[in-house]
């Protein structure tokens, strides 16, 4: 490993490609998959992640804008990419000549679409986004037919696909009303030869019936476990990413001494804590101080004290360590894990806001 910090990310590219052929299970024979690499794929590195995903099968990449998308353009990779997020008019000329698919919704998109040609003479590759409940972006699902059929006019536009995100896709329910919603729509259209999508990760194990001829898969990539119905198997799939810092440095502290900013941690007896460092800075939540484990050699120390921006302790008193070894604050050590969805419970939140939050100070190493 070269790196000039004792603290970083480790991707296990192994499991990113177990985890792909996993959700291919999951798809019609003739289905393409659609890999969301958006927010540097979730925080595990796109340039490095993407040409992985393309081995194991994957025909599309999704990314939230278009900088994502050039960034992985100038990486050489020529896979076809969508931009998912909405994109300002004033860029679709740099979409158009990178070869990147964007969403459109609004005829200031025809428009855009429209100049891009005349200045470029390359058609825009667009995907129409429906808003079948999410109330976010899209064309609400009354309106979506004519403008589909508006776009299908336009002979300055090569019109790939129509998408719609679905917004509990845990809930049934709902997710059933927002696919009726959908469905509806493209059964009014000429969808020949257009790639039509609706299933998320969520989405792809649940509704199976749901699936048309693309689905787009985001956290299930990287291992992360999505939000299902009741009752639904979890896919078997395996969290890719892990957290690692080297200790520092090694001393005593006796009883009753405060330890980090404000002394919210006081030792109980005589204490050997260790360093590592990696703090808030890196993304590593200061709402998580006193309350999480790291590992060493596959047994669990418990962190104190408040953690800090670069730095944080953990008290290694009945662990035999020594300065420079590691340890495993998420994932795999010596066959005990940590799962990220056990900081996300601390914190009320998600595990992906988690992953995606990792610093990019902090080094992406990949593993086989």
């Amino acid at each position: 490993m070269n790196t000039h910090r004792d603290a970083w990310v480790e991707v296990n590219l192994d499991y990113i490609e177990k985890n792909i052929l996993e959700f291919k299970k999951y798809l019609k024979k003739d289905a393409k998959l659609f890999a969301v690499v958006k927010a540097d794929a979730y925080g595990h590195g796109a340039v490095m992640i993407a040409p992985v995903l393309l081995a194991s099968g994957v025909d599309f990449l999704g990314v939230s804008s278009i900088d994502e998308g050039l960034q992985l353009r100038e990486a050489k990779i020529t896979a076809p990419i969508l931009v998912l997020g909405a994109v300002p008019v004033w860029s679709f000329d740099w979409a158009a000549t990178n070869n990147i698919s964007v969403s459109i919704f609004s005829d200031e998109h025809i428009e855009a679409c429209k100049q891009t040609f005349e200045k470029t003479k390359i058609k825009p590759k667009v995907h129409v986004k429906i808003d079948t409940g999410m109330n976010r972006i899209g064309v609400r699902p009354e309106q979506a037919t004519d403008f589909i059929k508006k776009v299908q006019t336009c002979d300055f536009i090569t019109l790939e696909g129509i998408f719609t995100h679905f917004a509990t896709a845990e809930t049934e329910s709902y997710a059933l009303e927002q696919y009726k919603k959908f469905r509806k729509v493209i059964e009014s259209v000429n969808t020949q030869e257009l790639l039509i999508h609706c299933c998320n990760t969520a989405a792809v194990v649940c509704y199976k019936d749901f699936d048309y001829n693309m689905a787009r898969v985001g956290i299930g990539i990287y291992g992360l476990q999505p939000d299902l119905t009741k009752g639904t198997q979890e896919p078997s799939i395996k969290q890719a990413m892990s957290l690692k810092g080297r200790i520092t440095n090694i001393h005593t502290a006796e009883k009753n001494e405060g330890v980090s900013y404000s002394h919210t941690f006081e030792t109980k007896h005589t204490t050997k804590i260790a360093t590592i460092p990696m703090g808030y800075a890196d993304g590593v939540p200061r709402k998580l101080s006193n309350k999480i484990y790291g590992m060493i050699n596959g047994k669990k120390v418990k962190q104190i004290g408040n953690i800090t921006m670069d730095q944080m302790m953990f008290d290694i008193t009945d662990c035999d360590a020594k300065e420079g070894d590691v340890i495993t604050l998420l994932g795999e050590d010596n066959g005990n894990f940590i799962g990220i969805d056990e900081w996300a419970k601390i914190l009320d939140t998600i595990h992906y806001e988690l992953t995606c939050g990792l610093r990019v100070r902090l080094p992406r190493v990949y593993t086989r």
